[in-house]
């Protein structure tokens, strides 16, 4: 072993390869999720949404007509929060609040015609991140992966579709810094 390998470490002290420190599943899911989850804030910046603002657009899309607060809940942010939230991608156009017609005390939240097109867009990004981060494994590779990280997910008692780090990021400003 040369000596600059050895002046890092303690005197004495054999070197540590414990998977751990080379990178156990956990820490490499770790590792490549926060770089993922920049690159994927990156790329939709150019299009002047957040990660959260592009998953409040994707849960629309699945199930429209939901109210604040459910939509909040999904999305793990606090009511106060989501009202100002919601109000920014309402002044742009890309959802419309309509009175829930079960309940005229609630809104009730959908796509409009230009967030739909804004969700287009949105989806060719999310593909590009896709091929972009996966273009290390071949197709079959690629299918057990995601097949693996989904068990993982459901497991874990994730949401699906919902990205658990809305609950502490800045939901109305993109990664550029807009």
């Amino acid at each position: 072993m040369s000596s600059s390998h050895h002046e890092d470490r303690p005197e004495g002290r054999p070197e540590d390869t414990s998977p751990a420190l080379r990178g156990g599943a956990a820490f490499l899911l770790a590792q490549l999720g926060a770089h993922a989850a920049q690159l994927f804030a990156e790329r939709i910046a150019t299009l002047d949404l957040t990660p959260a603002q592009a998953g409040l657009l994707r849960l629309l899309d699945r199930t429209p007509g939901r109210s604040q607060r459910e939509l909040a809940d999904a999305l793990g942010m606090p009511p106060s929060r989501f009202v100002a939230f919601a109000d920014g991608l309402e002044e742009r156009g890309l959802i419309e609040r309509h009175r829930n017609p079960d309940d005229r005390r609630l809104y009730a939240l959908d796509l409009s015609e230009d967030g739909r097109a804004m969700l287009a867009r949105l989806r060719e990004a999310g593909a590009a991140h896709e091929q972009q981060v996966c273009e290390g494994l071949s197709p079959d590779e690629h299918g057990q992966l995601t097949a693996l990280l989904g068990r993982l997910a459901a497991q874990q008692g994730l949401t699906p579709g919902v990205h658990p780090g809305f609950r502490s990021v800045r939901a109305d400003r993109p990664a550029r810094g807009r």
